[in-house]
């Protein structure tokens, strides 16, 4: 067995860079930038007001001053004529800031008779003009690679781009094996199960950016197997759940090897989640996970998302984790890196009393995962450890 660490260099290695697409901008939220995009033009593009009032020289701004007002500019409409001494113009939020101007006094500072204003004496005394180039300037770069996320979109509207370059979605065939599996709304017989894990896989997976094809569920049999393989040939990534065991009915691994799988590793000193491999099949990274539903959500939390971020140029990096102090003791931990199921509470990290790897319900209840090193010692109440948000 390998540990937690080293079963990731060896995943981050499989991990191949995809290929850039153009998207339009409209689809660009959830996307990865994967080219540096610069800005075309400044913002704001002129001297704006950003305040309703009146634009007047910031010489002239005294208590009880008055003026006459000339013009009016609001957004999208300037006034481009002259602004004399004792002059001013009536000016709206986004308004480009009139020749000769340079201050705003905002409509509640002043009182207006007729084309007079006269100034308060207690006024605001900001100038309320926002600078051309205040936000960016033409030039300025958006760096790759960058999530985006609803703010980018916005920005890089702003700059100009109706559409952006974008890491290609790493698409993943999810291969579920298993004589036991019937798919959800089938009428299972009195020794199967529904197939639960291959859906929520896809939703974590989907979740990190990646796009997933569920193939027909494999049976039990190396011929089954080959040909849902061939499937999913065309893959970025396959991934397979169960059958990667050493029992007589876990063929995943001899019928990967029969096609000519070049494997990386097999076993994983973690708890849940023992039975894991990868290789490559046919040039294809492959990742086989356990069977048990925690353990191939955990896997998939653990691995195969990091991934999926990697080969969206994301980095290789673990699944980032926090920490918190206990707040119930925990024993001694055995060999194996444990990810056990735990709440996260005001006062800190409960563990769930049950651990087994085929509990979805207790995974659904949780909202971390705790993770104990091997040969963790006893913790007690207050101590500081940590987890991965769910």
């Amino acid at each position: 067995m390998i540990s937690v660490h080293e079963a990731l260099v060896h995943l981050f290695a499989l991990a191949d860079p995809l290929g850039v697409e153009t998207v339009p901008l409209r689809r660009a939220a959830g996307r990865v930038l994967a080219r540096d995009v610069a800005a075309t033009r400044t913002q704001p593009p002129f001297d704006a007001s950003s305040m309703d009032g009146y634009a007047l020289r910031r010489a002239e701004v005294e208590p009880d001053a008055m003026f006459k007002v000339v013009g009016e500019a609001a957004a999208g409409h300037s006034y481009g004529g002259p602004v004399g001494p004792g002059q001013c113009v009536r000016i709206f939020t986004g308004a480009p800031i009139p020749p000769d101007t340079d201050f705003v006094v905002i409509q509640e500072d002043v009182t207006r008779r007729g084309d007079l204003i006269t100034l308060h004496l207690d006024m605001d005394g900001k100038d309320n003009v926002r600078p051309a180039g205040g936000d960016f300037s033409a030039g300025d770069v958006v760096a790759a690679p960058r999530l985006l996320g609803a703010a980018d979109v916005a920005l890089l509207a702003a700059m100009n781009h109706p559409e952006l370059p974008v890491a290609r979605r790493p698409r993943v065939a999810i291969i579920a094996t298993g004589d036991e599996l019937v798919m959800p709304g089938e009428t299972p017989s009195a020794d199967q199960i529904i197939a639960s894990n291959a859906f929520g896989l896809a939703a974590q997976l989907e979740a990190a950016g990646a796009e997933t094809q569920m193939m027909p569920i494999a049976r039990d049999t190396t011929a089954s197997l080959k040909t849902v393989f061939g499937l999913a040939s065309s893959a970025d990534l396959i991934v397979t759940i169960g059958g990667a065991s050493v029992g007589d009915h876990d063929l995943v691994a001899s019928a990967a090897a029969d096609l000519g799988m070049e494997q990386s590793f097999y076993k994983v000193a973690m708890r849940p989640g023992k039975p894991l491999m990868a290789g490559r099949l046919a040039g294809v990274p492959m990742i086989g996970l356990p069977g048990n539903p925690v353990s191939a959500l955990v896997c998939g939390m653990v691995f195969v998302v990091p991934v999926i971020r990697a080969m969206l140029g994301l980095g290789t990096d673990p699944a980032p984790q926090s920490t918190a102090p206990l707040a119930a003791p925990l024993t001694r931990n055995g060999p194996r890196e444990h990810y056990m199921r735990a709440r996260l509470t005001a006062a800190g990290l409960v563990a769930f009393g049950q651990q087994d790897s085929s509990l979805l319900g207790i995974l659904a209840q949780a909202d971390a995962l705790l993770v104990r090193p091997p040969h963790d010692p006893a913790r007690g109440i207050g101590e500081t450890v940590s987890y991965l948000p769910l």
